[in-house]
């Protein structure tokens, strides 16, 4: 990094946090710190939504994604505009006529407080790791790939977040994102122009999506009904409409942002808003990773992305064995370049028979390519079990710390600490609602003025700051990070949204069979992940449907117990 990137970096940092304080200082009540005075337009809704949904997570580990698997990952969305207009028409106009604070706050007056606190206890556990994970996501990444402390990179986001959090509440949120998803976006779309225009000459974008489909990276409809494939058509459409459906309905992260909407035709406009342009983001993020594999197939790159792996191995015993695989992989990338010459040259001709064979050819050297991969990952597992072998999440940081100029390094590097930011800020902003309304007013013997309320909205705000900040210093990487947030979400959000559909449709279920019902499908669902009963993403519809099919019996049953006998 150059002074140019530091000074982007820094400066783009500091404004955002400044903007936020200055904007939105002197919130004078609860209602104007946690609802941002009701004056959000539709805009600022949809732009906030998205930019809390849409972490350091989506920026990191979305290219690497692609980069490995292609572009199958968007069929995770297909259910999200889906799960906007049933929110839209349900959901909404039922938190507005309520003029609830938090989206718990009806399930007391529908069930009855033991139902809203667990329901809001499930949620701070959740979001409380989520929160964690957002922050240590792009600290690990940026530590490893640049030499920064870890620990260190964790408290400077926690730090940066919470000044504004803390001191604006909802409104210094949602004012930020609407920056910072600008930021964001223009990153993107730099770091996407700047790879078209590193190709060899001659090779166009067309071209280029011929050479990632040849690799099969354009792959973006599975129809099959394999429950253990991950990413499938059904799965989307299923799986992610009863994710998106709890997160945007349920998730207090979420609903702050649109509750605090100066009607309910702008919550539900700004809703739309995301669920119109949510799917073409994401295509996009993911399509730029696609872009980054067909860089490399025409520059070098690493046998693994990460550097803290290469270098364990390469201090370890296993150190000959890998620089072996490093000159495989270094003849196989001359011979994947020329492959891909030979390709490009086959589709000038138009000749059929000569492009099949330069796919074959591609699709073989990138076979051998993908065999030196996970060879290297288990010489690294070998040597070093507590360093992280998969290398997804590694990829786009790598490409941009070797491959852009200076000055876009500082701002790709912005575009994924502010989107680290904004999501944390969200779920912070949440975290400390609940925590206060929901757990600690509702529970107080002695009710407080206005100001009491206030001062404890922020105070938890910071708590739950400093928890996130030390979940972030706690926590091991996963599989990917990106999957490692909505494992967390399935988990609890299907039990969740069960609760909230209870309470809209089945008007004669009661607290009790809801709350026992909670508490044993939570369990279950845990029970389920943990062995792997099936993909993640159906655990959202199995939570939701075995709460309301256990609520229901239980209910039944209930009444069949409390039924008089027949006189005889």
């Amino acid at each position: 990094m150059g002074i140019l990137d530091w000074i982007v970096l820094g400066s783009t940092l500091l404004f955002i946090v400044a903007y936020g304080v200055w904007k939105t200082k002197g919130s004078k009540n609860v209602d104007d710190y946690v609802l941002g005075g009701h004056d959000a337009k539709w805009w600022t809704i949809g732009l906030s939504v998205m930019a809390t949904q849409a972490s350091a997570i989506t920026f990191l580990s979305t290219p690497g994604q692609a980069f490995h698997d292609g572009m199958g990952f968007v069929q995770f969305y297909f259910g999200l505009p889906l799960a906007m207009i049933f929110i839209c028409m349900v959901f909404i106009p039922i938190y507005r006529k309520l003029k609830v604070f938090t989206a718990y706050e009806m399930l007391e007056g529908r069930f009855d407080l033991k139902t809203r606190t667990l329901t809001a206890i499930l949620f701070l556990v959740q979001r409380g790791l989520a929160a964690g994970i957002t922050i240590f996501a792009p600290s690990i990444i940026l530590s490893a790939v640049l030499g920064w402390d870890l620990r260190t990179l964790n408290i400077i986001i926690g730090i940066l977040v919470i000044a504004y959090t803390v001191s604006g509440g909802t409104k210094a949120v949602s004012v930020t994102q609407k920056q910072q998803m600008f930021i964001i976006m223009v990153g993107m779309f730099f770091a996407f122009f700047f790879i078209l225009g590193s190709l060899p000459t001659g090779v166009s974008f067309s071209e280029a999506l011929k050479i990632a489909g040849a690799n099969n990276k354009l792959q973006i409809l599975d129809f099959s009904f394999d429950t253990q494939n991950r990413y499938t058509f059904w799965s989307g459409i299923t799986g992610g409409f009863f994710l998106a459906l709890a997160y945007f309905g349920t998730d207090q992260s979420q609903v702050q942002r649109y509750l605090s909407g100066e009607s309910v035709r702008e919550s539900q406009l700004g809703l739309i808003f995301n669920g119109i342009f949510k799917i073409p983001m994401q295509f996009f993020i993911l399509l730029v990773g696609v872009m980054v594999f067909v860089f490399y197939q025409y520059n070098a790159s690493p046998l693994n992305f990460n550097p803290a792996a290469t270098e364990a191995v390469l201090q370890s015993e296993q150190s000959e064995k890998y620089i072996a695989l490093e000159e495989s992989h270094l003849a196989l990338e001359q011979e994947k370049r020329m492959a891909q010459e030979d390709f490009s040259a086959a589709l000038e001709l138009k000749e059929y028979n000569t492009i099949v064979q330069a796919e074959q050819n591609i699709q073989k050297i990138n076979q051998q390519e993908r065999a030196n991969r996970e060879a290297a990952r288990n010489l690294i597992a070998l040597a070093d079990d507590s360093v992280e072998t998969n290398d997804k999440d590694y990829v786009f940081i790598h490409f941009i710390l070797n491959n852009l100029p200076n000055g876009l390094i500082g701002l790709l590097l912005a575009v994924i600490l502010s989107a680290a930011m904004s999501s944390t800020a969200s779920e912070l902003n949440a975290l400390g609602t609940i925590t206060a309304l929901d757990l600690y007013k509702r529970n107080q013997k002695e009710q407080k003025d206005e100001k009491h309320y206030l001062k404890a909205t922020k105070g938890f705000t910071l708590l739950w700051g400093i928890v996130a900040i030390l979940i972030a210093c706690v926590a091991n990487l996963f599989d990917n990070l990106i999957q490692l947030v909505n494992i967390i979400g399935s988990i609890f959000y299907g039990n969740v949204l069960g609760i909230f559909l209870l309470a809209f449709f089945f008007k004669f279920v009661k607290g009790d069979s809801v709350f026992i019902a909670a508490i044993v499908t939570q369990i279950i669902v845990i029970v389920g992940w943990y062995f792997d009963w099936m993909s993640y993403l159906w655990l959202n519809a199995f939570g939701c449907l075995l709460v309301i099919v256990l609520a229901l019996l239980l209910e039944t049953f209930d009444g069949y117990l409390r039924k008089p006998p027949i006189k005889t």
